[in-house]
């Protein structure tokens, strides 16, 4: 019974390390703006199908990149505070597992897109994942203190994924919905990377308080902030939204430019900090309230 019990306990660990290499918390948050683009491109209720594979084969695709991300990351992640406790720095799991781990499950992810929701896609989903997991983490990251604002474009294609996997088309208000998380993710990202800046100079990232300085990154947050508040009235204005969408969207641009403003002019860890953690939830408000004023369309 006591042999059973550790080789119980050492599978579950083994599990739970695989599970923390696709960065769940992440992932969590690209699948439901995928799925709020599937909900955006319907008229109705998404054909159950659609919902349950098109999910499942983001997700899986998506958690592959992140593995392939801590892969190529690991020495970086061994450096940095926030990251060291990852399975590949600690040693839980070997570099071959993982290699096999994230091309197993972007494969399957892939062909479940393929079989069971639409070739376009699948097509676009490898593009995402390519672009992040290849172009931003290989070419990007190391190499330019633009990395988050030309990388995003791969973080922000759940909704056009969402979106194409209902209609096997990707119109013009996909990628509105894409415009809203591109020009989000610099003003998340940036709050993160001013207080994590020493950790970011010790691993030899280029990110934008490293090379530019505080004062200008504080001030590049405080500027997409605006920009942001702008692309996220635009559903209002091209009639893809209504009224409820529109007064939820100027609450939270509100408390959002609020946060912007004090990374820029009272700037303290502690105000970056809750920059970056209201970005997140602002994200998911901003796209549940997208979900709800389409409802009630």
């Amino acid at each position: 019974m006591k042999e059973a019990s550790l080789v119980l306990q050492s599978a579950a660990l083994r599990l739970s390390a695989y599970v923390q290499l696709t960065k769940p918390r992440v992932i969590s948050l690209i699948v439901f703006c995928a799925v709020i683009g599937m909900f955006m491109a319907a008229p109705g209720m998404v054909p159950l199908r659609v919902l349950v594979a098109g999910t499942i084969g983001i997700a899986l695709a998506a958690g592959a990149a992140a593995a392939v991300n801590c892969l190529i990351e690991q020495n970086i992640d061994a450096v940095m505070a926030r990251t060291r406790a990852r399975p590949l720095p600690r040693g839980e799991v070997g570099v071959f597992e993982v290699f096999f781990f994230s091309g197993l499950t972007g494969g399957v992810g892939l062909s479940i897109l393929y079989h069971f929701v639409n070739h376009l896609t699948m097509w676009l989903t490898l593009a995402t994942f390519v672009g992040y997991a290849i172009i931003y983490t290989i070419y990007l990251k190391p190499r330019t203190s633009q990395n988050i604002v030309i990388g995003g474009a791969s973080g922000a294609m759940p909704p056009v994924l969402g979106w194409a996997a209902v209609t096997g088309e990707a119109p013009a208000e996909a990628w509105l919905l894409f415009l809203i998380i591109f020009v989000w993710t610099p003003p998340h990202f940036w709050s993160l990377a001013l207080y994590r800046a020493k950790e970011y100079a010790a691993a030899g990232l280029p990110m934008l308080p490293v090379t530019h300085g505080a004062e200008y990154t504080r001030r590049s947050v405080f500027l997409y902030t605006v920009g942001l508040t702008a692309v996220t009235l635009m559903p209002w204005i091209v009639g893809m939204s209504g009224l409820p969408y529109l007064a939820a969207a100027i609450v939270l641009d509100g408390i959002f430019l609020a946060h912007a403003w004090r990374v820029w002019r009272a700037y303290t860890d502690e105000a970056a900090r809750k920059s970056f953690r209201w970005s997140i939830l602002y994200l998911a408000l901003l796209f549940a309230a997208l979900l709800v004023d389409h409802a009630l369309a």
